[in-house]
């Protein structure tokens, strides 16, 4: 099969961005124990929730989008602090995320009518964990017959939603 190249203009910011600084080009302030490097560790730092594609912060988990969605509506549900195994937090934190991604379910179920959910956790590298020190949860929004022809046939995935337009609409939908 040969290799497609697709346009993304909206990832151009995220690879060429200082993420360890703010807008206005101040240091984030980062919750002690977190890695400057991590993506999820930036999010909880910077406080432009529009620009980190974050969707929704609490007292203990950060919820984003994922902007290299497997599927429309993906989204990633985060403890705050930088730690990568489900024993590092106590039951209070534990609860919080578990509650967060039922309550993500019901939000993705509302604002853009999912039918299914794909919800995992990859915890080590051997096992998929692209970020393996920073415990997150995927959310994938499945819906009846979204596996097409597209991937099938010619190895294109496609998602029909920006990620401005999605952020903009659950941002809503939690506001109500």
């Amino acid at each position: 099969m040969s290799e497609e190249l697709i346009w993304a203009p909206w990832r151009l910011p995220y690879v060429q961005g200082n993420k360890e600084q703010d807008l206005d080009g101040q240091p984030l302030q980062f919750l002690p124990g977190a890695d400057k490097k991590c993506f999820l560790c930036q999010c909880v730092a910077d406080a432009d929730d529009r620009r980190r594609w974050v969707i929704d912060r609490t007292e203990h988990t950060l919820t984003v989008l994922n902007i290299f969605p497997y599927n429309n509506g993906h989204l990633l549900v985060s403890p705050l602090e930088h730690r990568g195994r489900i024993e590092d937090f106590d039951d209070a934190v534990q609860l919080a995320l578990t509650r967060k991604i039922s309550q993500m379910i019901r939000l993705l179920e509302k604002a853009i009518r999912a039918q299914g959910f794909n919800v995992g956790l990859n915890l080590g590298t051997v096992a998929g964990a692209g970020v393996p020190k920073h415990l997150h949860w995927h959310i994938v929004p499945r819906w009846n017959g979204d596996t097409n022809f597209m991937p099938s046939i010619a190895g294109i995935k496609v998602i029909p939603q920006s990620l401005e337009a999605l952020w903009e609409l659950l941002r809503a939908e939690l506001a109500k």
